[in-house]
């Protein structure tokens, strides 16, 4: 039961048959930089596969959940933008093995949650989120169609129109306010966050497990048949705007922004 994998920007632990997948980038928020965006895709199909598990928790190090996207790294798909054809594939592969994964999937989101972090929280069953938590998807912010899969979970949470007022507008919304609108599960003060998914976890662990994870099957079915439609034509029209003037003139502004911070 030692087959774990390491990585380079990720945790991977057992504890009994708890499975932790924690994002470790805490420098950077937990962005999605570098070999994180691949090597995240790697954790998840090994929590598929896992013999040695049966919850698997979803967590960032530090002080956010994730923070999304590397806005530098932006800048260099905007240098070169037929880059961006790797990650469309390993954005699909992100989604579709998350969804694969037939045991309970617990996020436990301790700071920010942004982006594609958002949308790796939001995919997860059941939600724990710090009171100090934020959660939203600004790709529109930074002139970005929301093609990773914000478009897709969002709406399944909250509804159609919440979730365009949100997708459109890019709002950041407070741990309280997304639960409020059924966008997490609970929320947590940090001294409780822990022992909120611990007891959570072992309650489901306690379960009868092959009647969970076919419970589970089901409930995904209709997400997996959105996903598999829509993963394609958001990620083409996201790949759009990644070569737009707006999206360039957005991050370089941003970019401006920080070094003179």
């Amino acid at each position: 039961m030692n087959n774990i994998p390491a990585f380079e920007t990720l945790l991977v632990e057992r504890a009994g048959r708890r499975l932790t997948i924690t994002m470790n980038r805490p420098e950077v928020l937990n962005a999605f930089g570098g070999p994180m965006h691949r090597e995240i895709v790697e954790a998840l199909a090994f929590a598929r596969d896992d013999i040695g598990s049966d919850v698997v928790v979803i967590t960032g190090a530090g002080r956010a959940f994730s923070a999304g996207g590397d806005i530098e790294g932006m800048q260099r798909v905007i240098d070169a933008p037929e880059t961006f054809d790797k990650e469309v594939e390993e954005a699909k592969a992100l989604i579709y093995t998350l969804l694969d994964i037939e045991k309970p999937v617990i996020a436990r989101i301790n700071g920010p949650a942004i982006g594609l972090g958002a949308t790796i929280a939001l995919f997860c069953d059941v939600t724990f989120a710090s009171e100090r938590a934020k959660i939203g998807d600004p790709h529109v912010s930074i002139g970005l169609v929301a093609g990773d899969g914000g478009a897709i979970i969002w709406p399944a949470l909250v509804g159609l129109h919440r979730a365009k007022e949100y997708l459109f507008t890019g709002e950041i919304l407070t741990a309280t306010k997304a639960a409020e609108v059924g966008l997490v599960n609970h929320v947590c003060t940090d001294d409780e966050l822990d022992g909120a998914v611990c007891d959570f976890s072992d309650r489901l662990l306690a379960g009868a497990t092959e009647a969970i994870r076919g419970t589970k099957i089901v409930m995904n079915m209709e997400l997996k048949r959105l996903a598999h439609a829509m993963m394609d034509p958001g990620l083409a029209l996201e790949a759009q705007t990644v070569r737009s003037d707006d999206h360039r003139a957005r991050v370089e502004a941003f970019l401006a922004r920080s070094k003179k911070a």
